[in-house]
Protein backbone atom coordinates (compact mmCIF):
# COMPACT_ATOMS: atom_id res chain seq x y z
CA UNK A 1 0.00 0.00 0.00
CA UNK A 2 1.70 3.70 -1.00
CA UNK A 3 2.32 6.04 1.60
CA UNK A 4 -0.16 8.40 0.60
CA UNK A 5 -3.44 5.93 1.16
CA UNK A 6 -2.02 5.35 4.46
CA UNK A 7 -2.07 9.03 5.07
CA UNK A 8 -6.19 9.69 4.42
CA UNK A 9 -6.97 9.93 8.28
CA UNK A 10 -7.01 12.75 10.67
CA UNK A 11 -5.96 12.14 14.19
CA UNK A 12 -8.64 13.22 16.51
CA UNK A 13 -9.04 13.39 20.49
CA UNK A 14 -10.40 9.75 21.46
CA UNK A 15 -11.98 11.59 24.66
CA UNK A 16 -13.91 14.42 22.68
CA UNK A 17 -14.75 11.91 19.78
CA UNK A 18 -16.56 9.59 22.26
CA UNK A 19 -18.08 11.79 25.06
CA UNK A 20 -17.61 15.40 24.22
CA UNK A 21 -18.85 16.19 20.81
CA UNK A 22 -21.69 13.30 20.83
CA UNK A 23 -22.87 15.07 24.20
CA UNK A 24 -22.82 18.89 23.12
CA UNK A 25 -24.04 17.88 20.13
CA UNK A 26 -27.04 15.21 21.20
CA UNK A 27 -25.34 12.48 19.35
CA UNK A 28 -25.31 13.80 15.71
CA UNK A 29 -21.91 13.71 15.90
CA UNK A 30 -21.54 10.31 16.68
CA UNK A 31 -23.06 9.50 12.84
CA UNK A 32 -20.54 12.21 11.22
CA UNK A 33 -17.73 10.52 13.08
CA UNK A 34 -18.73 6.78 12.11
CA UNK A 35 -18.87 8.10 8.02
CA UNK A 36 -15.52 10.17 8.52
CA UNK A 37 -13.83 6.93 9.90
CA UNK A 38 -15.59 4.41 6.88
CA UNK A 39 -14.27 7.11 4.39
CA UNK A 40 -10.40 7.16 5.86
CA UNK A 41 -11.25 3.26 5.91
CA UNK A 42 -11.91 3.35 1.94
CA UNK A 43 -9.47 6.19 1.35
CA UNK A 44 -6.73 3.82 2.63
CA UNK A 45 -7.47 1.24 0.15
CA UNK A 46 -10.26 -1.20 2.07
CA UNK A 47 -13.72 -1.99 0.79
CA UNK A 48 -16.44 -0.69 2.42
CA UNK A 49 -18.91 1.89 1.46
CA UNK A 50 -19.42 4.49 4.19
CA UNK A 51 -23.66 5.46 4.04
CA UNK A 52 -24.62 2.00 4.09
CA UNK A 53 -22.07 1.84 7.42
CA UNK A 54 -23.68 5.16 8.73
CA UNK A 55 -27.22 3.67 8.17
CA UNK A 56 -26.97 0.20 9.55
CA UNK A 57 -25.88 2.34 12.97
CA UNK A 58 -28.67 4.90 12.34
CA UNK A 59 -31.85 3.06 11.41
CA UNK A 60 -30.44 0.00 12.06
CA UNK A 61 -31.81 -0.55 15.63
CA UNK A 62 -34.88 -0.83 14.44
CA UNK A 63 -33.38 -4.69 12.96
CA UNK A 64 -31.27 -4.53 16.19
CA UNK A 65 -28.14 -6.99 14.72
CA UNK A 66 -27.12 -3.98 11.84
CA UNK A 67 -25.68 -1.76 13.87
CA UNK A 68 -23.29 -4.52 15.53
CA UNK A 69 -22.43 -6.10 12.70
CA UNK A 70 -21.26 -2.28 11.67
CA UNK A 71 -19.48 -2.49 14.82
CA UNK A 72 -17.94 -5.44 14.39
CA UNK A 73 -16.93 -4.77 10.96
CA UNK A 74 -15.55 -1.22 11.39
CA UNK A 75 -12.91 -3.04 14.07
CA UNK A 76 -12.07 -5.66 11.03
CA UNK A 77 -11.49 -2.45 8.56
CA UNK A 78 -9.33 -0.68 11.40
CA UNK A 79 -7.13 -4.08 11.57
CA UNK A 80 -6.65 -4.22 7.77
CA UNK A 81 -5.81 0.02 7.40
CA UNK A 82 -3.47 -1.30 10.24
CA UNK A 83 -1.92 -4.22 8.26
CA UNK A 84 -1.86 -1.97 5.07
CA UNK A 85 0.64 0.52 6.97
CA UNK A 86 2.70 -1.62 7.57
CA UNK A 87 1.93 -2.12 11.71
CA UNK A 88 0.87 -5.09 13.70
CA UNK A 89 -3.14 -5.48 13.36
CA UNK A 90 -4.05 -4.66 17.11
CA UNK A 91 -7.45 -3.34 16.75
CA UNK A 92 -10.10 -6.22 17.42
CA UNK A 93 -13.86 -6.48 15.78
CA UNK A 94 -14.76 -8.28 18.51
CA UNK A 95 -13.61 -5.88 21.61
CA UNK A 96 -15.09 -3.30 19.72
CA UNK A 97 -18.41 -5.35 20.13
CA UNK A 98 -18.02 -5.82 23.64
CA UNK A 99 -17.13 -2.52 24.54
CA UNK A 100 -20.37 -1.05 22.68
CA UNK A 101 -22.69 -2.36 25.36
CA UNK A 102 -20.81 -0.32 28.08
CA UNK A 103 -21.41 3.05 27.58
CA UNK A 104 -20.44 3.23 24.13
CA UNK A 105 -16.80 2.75 24.28
CA UNK A 106 -16.32 0.86 21.12
CA UNK A 107 -16.07 4.59 19.73
CA UNK A 108 -12.94 5.75 21.92
CA UNK A 109 -11.17 1.96 21.39
CA UNK A 110 -11.34 2.33 17.37
CA UNK A 111 -10.26 6.01 17.50
CA UNK A 112 -7.63 5.30 19.82
CA UNK A 113 -6.47 2.31 17.34
CA UNK A 114 -7.24 4.53 13.98
CA UNK A 115 -4.77 7.62 16.03
CA UNK A 116 -1.69 5.16 16.10
CA UNK A 117 -2.19 4.40 12.23
CA UNK A 118 -1.94 8.29 11.66
CA UNK A 119 1.09 8.78 14.63
CA UNK A 120 3.00 6.51 12.60
CA UNK A 121 2.21 7.32 9.18
CA UNK A 122 3.75 11.04 11.08
CA UNK A 123 6.40 9.29 12.52
CA UNK A 124 7.73 7.08 10.09
CA UNK A 125 7.21 3.29 9.08
CA UNK A 126 8.70 0.84 11.83
CA UNK A 127 11.78 -0.73 10.97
Amino acid sequence: MNEKSVAAGKRRNPVLTWLVWPLITLGIYYFVWWYKINREARDSGVEVRPGLAVLAVLIGWLIIVPPYISIFRTGERIARMQASANRQPSCNGWIGLILSFFFGLHALYYQIELNRIWDQRIEGPIP
